[in-house]
């Protein structure tokens, strides 16, 4: 008994494993039931779209069903192919010809036609349900299609239209045996010190394949011209040369045959780091600016980072989703999702009017985490300076700034406490120094641009700190100076 149940298990399974396998075709042809005749054509005038009204005798039911299914043919050593099978019925009538059955791609628009004919002995057989299987639309891995049936002639209204979805390399079946699924098995290695990619193609025995890089953006634009791997090459390892690392520089494998599915495998997806190749400082605009190289989805802002390690504490108004290099549609869905006007000309994060001190940095935010990127710590981009020296006035310190070019600033007294940023008080505007009196002050050579005078027992207090800011442009970050030795009565901010 028990080994009676054991193998109705066993045929079980078998017989479970064999309906998940796609169904093999020896012979493409047109079946027709025993007793009608009929024969195919291939219909080369697709374009034909005019109708006639269908005869009063004629029920709109005319066209029973339409049921599509998937079937493989294979040739070794050559592998499969995969194959659209359009299984349809009719009820006969004296008025109806044929059918027409036409699969349409709806990634390449390509349309193939053919027409099953029925004798006119056939006809006579009105009311008869006619049952018509044909095996040979020949059809690509995981491509879409839309199939449609309409009669011979094409009577108004009478039409029956579905959409199928061919499977995908991960079916098992179609995976080991269609040779456009072979790509996926492809491996690959990064030699970052020749700046390399080493490609090695499948050992199929079948067609040659094609290797490249490319860009994936809305498509996946060319990065380097592609590589010919041919069935009888004693190696298969193709050697790929690249400039940088970018998240959406990607491997692209297909097999030289038409229409080939094409493979990609991003080595460098987690790769952030060229985030901030892509950030330009414009001098005559004052204007930051950074456009990824990628496709991406994230945020974007301006912040202040007072020292090294520190949080960088973003500034009011500067966030900006960050969307890379996206298509028109994603552009606008995520321009209405922000309420904002969808921007057609570019990508591009751009900031006027911006600060160029040390302290002011961009900050990353994608679902990889976040970076931040000070590009004005060089020394290239001049930075304004902030000291304190004795003031003409007696009981008064002087918050004395030093720019190479003119500029406005405002001082705050904050306190100093547990929590970041200091809570800030006492706003004063900083007094422009006339251009007649502008002197040297500072072991840079700036001159001094703008002063305030202080009470020193406000600057002098426990915890006390002097913030100075630019006040002439959008986006500034401060100077500050904390615990200030009143006897020396100088300190200076860089």
């Amino acid at each position: 008994m028990l080994a009676g149940r054991a193998v109705a298990l066993l045929c079980l399974t078998w017989g479970a494993y064999q309906s998940l396998a796609v169904p093999r075709v020896t012979e493409c042809g047109l079946s027709c039931p025993q007793g009608f005749a009929c024969k195919s054509r291939v219909n080369r005038n697709i374009f034909n779209s005019f109708c006639r009204q269908p005869p009063v005798s004629m029920p709109r039911s005319v066209l029973g069903s339409l049921a599509l299914s998937t079937a493989m043919k294979c040739s070794p050593p050559d592998g499969c192919s995969l194959l659209l099978r359009v299984n349809a019925s009719l009820a006969l009538h004296e008025s109806l010809q044929g059918l027409e059955v036409c699969s349409t791609s709806l990634d390449t628009q390509e349309t193939q036609c053919q027409t099953v004919q029925v004798s006119r002995a056939s006809r006579q057989q009105a009311g008869q349900q006619l049952q018509v299987r044909f095996d040979c639309f020949e059809v690509a891995v995981a491509q879409t299609l839309y199939v449609t049936l309409r009669t011979v002639p094409h009577f108004c209204g009478v039409q029956l239209g579905q959409q199928y979805h061919m499977e995908d390399c991960r079916e098992e079946d179609v995976g080991k045996n269609v040779p456009d699924c072979f790509a996926e098995k492809l491996s690959y290695w990064v030699d970052r010190s020749r700046k390399v990619i080493l490609v090695q193609v499948p050992e199929s025995g079948g067609p040659d394949y094609y290797v490249r890089l490319c860009l994936k953006r809305f498509t996946c634009e060319d990065a380097g011209a592609p590589v010919r791997v041919t069935g009888n090459r004693v190696s298969r390892r193709v050697s790929l040369p690249y400039n940088q690392e970018l998240s959406c520089l990607c491997l692209e494998v297909w097999s030289a045959t038409p229409d080939a599915v094409r493979i990609q495998t991003c080595p460098f997806k987690n790769v952030t780091e060229s985030l901030r190749d892509t950030i330009h400082y414009h001098p005559g605009s004052q204007a930051l600016s950074w456009e990824p190289a990628c496709p991406m989805r994230g945020r974007v802002s301006l912040c202040w980072q007072p020292g090294p390690g520190a949080h960088c504490l973003e500034l009011k108004h500067s966030g900006r989703p960050a969307r890379g290099r996206v298509s028109v549609p994603q552009a606008v869905m995520g321009a209405e999702m922000d309420g904002q006007s969808p921007d057609m000309s570019s990508p591009q994060v751009q900031y006027p009017l911006v600060d160029t001190q040390p302290q002011l940095c961009l900050k990353f935010s994608t679902s990889l985490g976040f970076q931040v990127r000070c590009p004005f710590k060089q020394p290239r981009f001049p930075a304004w300076k902030m000291a304190v020296q004795p003031s003409p006035a007696p009981g008064h310190l002087r918050v004395a700034f030093f720019s190479s070019s003119p500029a406005r600033f405002q001082v705050c007294l904050c306190h100093q406490g547990k929590t970041w940023p200091p809570a800030c008080r006492r706003l004063l505007q900083a007094t422009p120094v006339p251009a007649a009196s502008v002197s040297q002050g500072d072991s840079a050579g700036d001159p001094a641009v703008a002063f305030v005078d202080i009470p020193g027992d406000e600057a002098c207090a426990p915890s006390t700190c002097i913030q100075g800011r630019r006040t002439d442009v959008q986006f500034s970050v401060p100077q500050q100076l904390c615990g200030l030795q009143c006897a020396a009565t100088q300190g200076t901010a860089a």
